[in-house]
């Protein structure tokens, strides 16, 4: 009685694992739906960039004047993790990375949507930016 009372409750675990966690999860990272130029992609408030992040949106926001000659050069999307648009939809700006000699690896890329993307791995990877 005790070894088939143990079972069922292993049993109610993996269930509750397998199909009530996973509900609760999102991938826009604070339970809210991401827009619909996120859908699939990892998320990440505004808030919780880091504060160099947050300058540069800022920057973006202001129109400038930007410290980078590349800031708002048009990004191509060569590694084509960022959906498929024309040439000139995507600008890419440097967001400083401390102790680093040159602009480093992170940076903004905005789309002419409103689609805002953070990359601190120098495009290997894009994470949706919510604002």
């Amino acid at each position: 009685m005790v070894l088939r009372r143990a079972l069922s409750l292993r049993l109610l675990a993996c269930l509750l694992v397998l199909f009530v966690l996973p509900a609760g999860c999102s991938t826009a990272g604070d339970g809210g739906a991401a827009p619909p130029w996120a859908e699939g992609m990892a998320t990440v408030r505004e808030t919780a960039l880091p504060a160099e992040a947050r300058r540069t949106l800022d920057l973006i926001d202001a129109g400038g004047p930007f410290p980078y000659e590349r800031d708002g050069a048009v990004f191509g999307n060569f590694e084509g993790l960022l959906p498929q648009r024309p040439r000139g939809h995507y600008r890419e700006y440097t967001v400083p990375t401390p102790g680093s000699p040159d602009r480093g690896a992170r940076r903004i890329v905005t789309g002419r949507d409103g689609e805002t993307y953070y990359t601190d791995d120098h495009y290997a990877s894009f994470t949706a930016v919510l604002r």
